[in-house]
């Protein structure tokens, strides 16, 4: 009796043992899987697409490669879901998804200035003090950076609301936590940040103190390009001689996006669809008067969460920025940029994983899964 006893314990012993040791290779596909469809694949994306070589013709017909002056990024609408308009769920998904995408491309593409073009939040617009302190907080986690990488933001309408849901309270507020400088020079670069929600063109106390703050912009630029400096340029420090680059959340102003294309242009059915002035784009006067006091080198939006470029006037370019955020987009995307002390800078677009092929990890996963689960319930149940 004593020798079957034992026998018995052997045989339960050596199954456990197997059940545990199949166990075991369970959890560790499962970690595998998650680890790869949440984590790695965002590097395997993110590390194919480098920075554009900077080229330049030279006088016997080769092309010579120059030292690029500026490398920067540029992002746009990431929508932080708040509290009365976001699930708990969909705000941790999307939150892990841009945090993950965002801080691997700064670690493999090692940008020297980051610009992201309004909307950050989803319910700035509205939101308490206490969800604005959240929100920020966990802005501040999702895109964290180095100290020697600058981090630039515009406002856009969710942030401080349309121009009739706006106040100071709401600028102020907004200022508080990003930078307001409205001019900023780095590497021979010059930048304009413009609050587009204000350029509504109806002399509100808003409008009129960011219309002049333009003025005396384009004073100041004006003044970098003469090669004498006059008397009314006054002492200060002068800016460096080239067009600046507009960063703005409203696009300028154009009827549709009938003429954009690409993969993450808007659908086909939506291009032609009229654009509202002050509320889909700028007004046709506001977009003359930037145009017209700036003279850019190149412009840069968000706001529609689709990709456009196009022409103003007598050739200056405007590159809209998709949404970041894979609630607003199935393919988010964000534009590196290269700058030169030459007028074109040199660009290139990357997409980001879509939507079905992040899910697609996870079902082709159940190759190994399934099997395993099936042997798992055989051994488990096994008599």
């Amino acid at each position: 009796m004593a020798t079957i006893r034992l026998w018995f314990g052997r045989q339960n012993f050596c199954l456990l043992k197997k059940r545990s040791f199949l166990l075991l290779k369970l959890i560790a596909v499962v970690f595998a899987v998650l680890l790869f469809c949440e984590f790695l694949i965002y590097y395997v994306v993110i590390f194919r697409c480098n920075w554009p070589e900077v080229k330049t013709p030279a006088y016997d017909g080769k092309q010579e490669t120059l030292d690029p002056v500026l490398k920067a990024m540029f992002l746009a609408d990431t929508h932080l879901l708040g509290e009365v308009r976001g699930h708990w769920l969909d705000k941790l998904r999307r939150e892990w998804q841009m945090e993950r995408a965002f801080q691997t491309a700064l670690w493999l593409l090692q940008p020297e200035v980051i610009f992201i073009l309004g909307d950050i939040f989803d319910e700035g617009k509205w939101s308490s003090s206490q969800a604005w302190a959240d929100d920020v907080k966990r802005f501040q986690k999702m895109f964290r950076h180095p100290q020697h990488v600058q981090l630039k933001v515009v406002a856009g309408n969710h942030d401080i609301g349309f121009h009739y849901q706006m106040n100071t309270y709401k600028i102020k507020r907004f200022e508080k936590v990003f930078n307001p400088e409205r001019l900023f020079s780095w590497k021979g670069i010059n930048f304009v940040m413009v609050n587009s929600v204000a350029l509504e063109g109806d002399s509100c106390n808003i409008c009129s103190e960011a219309e002049a703050e333009l003025i005396e912009i384009s004073h100041k630029l004006n003044c970098s390009r003469e090669e004498h400096r006059s008397s009314r340029c006054g002492d200060g420090p002068p800016l460096p001689a080239s067009a600046p680059v507009l960063v703005q959340h409203f696009p300028l102003y154009r009827r549709s996006d009938a003429n954009c294309s690409g993969e993450d242009a808007a659908p086909a059915d939506e291009r032609d669809i009229p654009f509202k002035e002050r509320y889909d784009v700028l007004s046709r006067e506001a977009s003359q008067k930037l145009l017209w006091w700036l003279r850019p080198r190149l412009v840069l939006s968000g706001h529609t969460h689709s990709a456009c470029e196009v022409l103003h006037g007598a050739g200056t370019p405007e590159l809209s920025v998709p949404s970041f955020s894979w609630r607003n987009r199935n393919n988010p995307s964000f534009i590196m940029i290269i700058f030169d002390l030459r007028e074109l800078p040199w660009k290139r677009r990357l997409w980001l994983e879509h939507e079905p092929s992040l899910l697609r990890c996870f079902l082709l996963s159940r190759e190994w899964t399934v099997p395993a689960l099936l042997r798992l319930h055989l051994q488990i149940f096994q008599v």
